[in-house]
């Protein structure tokens, strides 16, 4: 089966300092699949690079049959509603509330009524596991881990087929995080979602991650699974599993 995402040969610059040197990656239709790197590394770049966030120098990008370089802005806009995107820090609206903010995208991409577009945003509230009693808080009434919530409800709105994630549990406390790993993994069960995040998070990499790739010295170091990455002898791939 061919890849729905397939990274080739991706190089990247900023200015004189380069960042990725012939990046190459597959991720499958279903899967969950990390990114990982040290700091610096161009993690995060390559996702900004692969939802057309940010140009790449050479190589190419391809999503869902499509190539991205020079893809037209209609081309562009039709493909981008196969996939939702989850930021760091939720990113949500403060002056909006919870239900608000979840509603962000119906409101603008559908003509769908008042009324359908608020049940939409509760049952993926509902999804996310954020309690009825938060629908109506601001983003400043909330914990990190709520944040999370009603940012991943957000993402679902749309129903994308891929989901977008950058360090999901960054900030959380380790209960917290493990909880919205179990989340992450029934959701992309339960709904079919091919899954990209950015990670670092041990906890995630074990029980998260049906793939990954890491990304060392410009290069991809290594893609494959944990079990694989643990039967490598690069102590590099096993100083990411801190083994």
């Amino acid at each position: 089966m061919s890849p729905l995402i397939k990274v080739r040969d991706v190089v990247t610059r900023f200015g004189d300092k380069l960042v990725h040197d012939g990046v190459s990656i597959d991720i499958k239709e279903g899967e969950v699949y990390g990114i990982l790197g040290g700091s610096g590394s161009g993690k995060s770049t390559l996702m900004r690079e692969i939802i057309m966030l940010q140009d790449f120098h050479g190589g190419s990008i391809e999503v869902m049959g499509k190539q991205i370089k020079n893809i037209s802005y209609a081309d562009s806009m039709e493909l981008k509603k196969n996939w939702a995107m989850l930021f760091q820090f939720g990113a949500l609206y403060s002056s909006l509330n919870v239900i608000e903010n979840v509603s962000i995208p119906l409101v603008e991409y559908t003509k769908l009524p008042a009324q359908m577009i608020e049940q939409i945003a509760l049952s993926k509230l509902k999804m996310s596991g954020l309690k009825e009693e938060a629908t109506y808080l601001f983003p400043s009434e909330l914990s990190g881990g709520m944040k999370k919530r009603v940012a991943l409800a957000r993402a679902l709105a749309m129903e994308p087929k891929i989901i977008f994630l950058d360090e999901p549990t960054s900030g959380l406390d380790p209960v917290s995080a493990e909880n919205f790993d179990r989340l992450i993994r029934e959701l992309a069960s339960l709904l079919k979602l091919t899954v990209v995040m950015v990670t670092h998070d041990l906890h995630t990499i074990e029980h998260v991650l049906d793939k990954f790739c890491i990304i060392h010295e410009k290069k991809i170091l290594f893609e494959g699974t944990r079990e694989e990455a643990l039967a490598s002898e690069n102590y590099v791939v096993r100083e990411f599993l801190k083994v």
